[in-house]
């Protein structure tokens, strides 16, 4: 088993990691555009962060954290998700002292123990942002709004914006006492999980995976049929400032998300062509977060998504991304002298911003163009004893088959010229 991959883990090779490198300069370019700073957190936190920020009746903290006590005996968690870590930093580090609002994003591994599915890892790869300082309902719009941009730039289509309002506190108190009557006879037919929810957190057996549960809860209250006049007037802004963008939405009363965090504005994004998890990235507000975590009463709102999720959708949807992992140039040289001159040049091209290689296994001159071609060089370099003697070397155009020789102390300006680097 040494030479296998834990189970839910993947190696990402030469020819695929590029396309992982591209998406990543979209996030970056898209943040700055956006105001957005990049942040990055520990990979495992006190386990207590992800009780207190995620939720301990999520389907999270029940059953799908790695969780482990180190020798200190303090038990720690590898981060499932990226909100609260961000939340703990943003806390601990008083950015909230700062003009606000703050805008932050995070790009890296995430880990959950669950069954592993397409599109569905124990070590999964998340892009997310946190708007953190403002309540206004433009900045729920703006998130959706990077979100979709995002997807756009990456040209995927026929995606869609499933929207809801999950309330305040007081929304959700009003709503959990309809919902707990609702369920009451039918308690004994939920799944244990479910059960054990009912008197803490009702809203959660909305969001559970059984079948069972799921028929048992279709008629159930809704908790946009509780929304206090504030939260009402707070979600119909953001569906204002969502027309203003020209952003089309669905509106789903269902949608409850599956972190107990969440307030007012919830949404996922979604794409039906990828089977039954459909939803791509998801997100919304958490007013009472930073405060719950031990910061002050500061509003909040994000969305995460999933990288491999949104490969596989790339994939689906024959999205082919713009890679430039081609060679400029390869050397091919003829005999050790002129292998020389051809190392000294290459590392010469290599410094002037010329992606450059050369052959270490002594092929011929066929083997070493075929090479060439194989990595796909826009241009060859070839020196061999007549060209060593005129200190010149012959420039190969490969895609149209012209050459011409230039003088080697000139050959790095003629590159730069001709791949427009200069």
């Amino acid at each position: 088993m040494l030479t296998t991959a834990p189970r839910g883990t993947n190696d990402f090779l030469p020819g695929d990691v590029e396309k992982w490198q591209y998406i990543e300069r979209i996030v970056r370019e898209i943040c700055e555009h956006y105001g957005y700073q990049e942040i990055r957190t520990p990979i495992f936190e006190h386990t207590e962060l992800f009780l207190r920020g995620v939720g301990d009746t999520t389907d999270i903290v029940e059953k799908e954290m790695y969780t482990f006590v180190d020798r200190g005996e303090r038990s720690l968690t590898l981060r499932p998700e990226g909100t609260a870590s961000t939340v703990r930093s943003f806390i601990e580090h008083k950015l909230y002292a700062n003009p606000q609002p703050t805008k932050l994003y995070y790009l890296g591994p995430m880990f959950r123990y669950d069954r592993p599915q397409a599109g569905r890892y124990r070590q999964f790869h998340q892009f997310g942002i946190e708007l953190f300082g403002t309540n206004h309902p433009s900045s729920d719009a703006e998130v959706i709004g990077l979100a979709m941009d995002f997807y756009k730039r990456l040209g995927l289509t026929g995606l869609e914006v499933r929207l809801n309002s999950v309330g305040c506190p007081s929304c959700r108190q009003e709503h959990k006492v309809k919902l707990q009557q609702y369920l009451e006879e039918k308690l004994a037919s939920l799944c244990k999980n479910c059960q054990g929810r009912f008197e803490r957190n009702p809203l959660r057996i909305l969001d559970c995976k059984s079948s069972t549960c799921q028929e048992l809860t279709v008629g159930a209250p809704t908790i946009t049929t509780c929304l206090c006049p504030s939260c009402i007037d707070h979600f119909a802004a953001v569906k204002k400032y969502l027309d203003i963008l020209n952003i089309t939405y669905k509106l789903d009363e269902t949608l409850v998300r599956g972190l107990d965090y969440y307030t007012n504005t919830a949404f996922e994004i979604v794409y039906q062509g990828i089977g039954a998890q459909s939803a791509i990235g998801g997100g919304g507000r958490y007013n009472g977060l930073v405060e719950q975590v031990g910061g002050q009463a500061i509003p909040g709102i994000g969305f995460g998504l999933g990288l491999e999720r949104l490969l596989m959708t790339l994939e689906h949807q024959g999205v082919k991304l713009p890679l430039a992992n081609k060679l400029d140039t390869f050397i091919v040289a003829l005999g050790s002298a002129a292998d020389g001159l051809g190392f000294k040049l290459m590392q010469e091209l290599r410094t002037s911003g010329i992606k450059a290689d050369k052959d270490y296994l002594e092929k011929n001159f066929k083997g070493q163009l075929k090479q060439a071609d194989r990595k796909g060089a826009q241009y060859c370099i070839i020196i061999g004893e007549d060209e060593l003697a005129r200190n010149a070397a012959i420039v190969k155009h490969m895609a149209s088959g012209s050459q011409e020789e230039i003088k080697v102390d000139e050959i790095t300006k003629y590159l730069l010229s001709q791949l427009n680097k200069g």
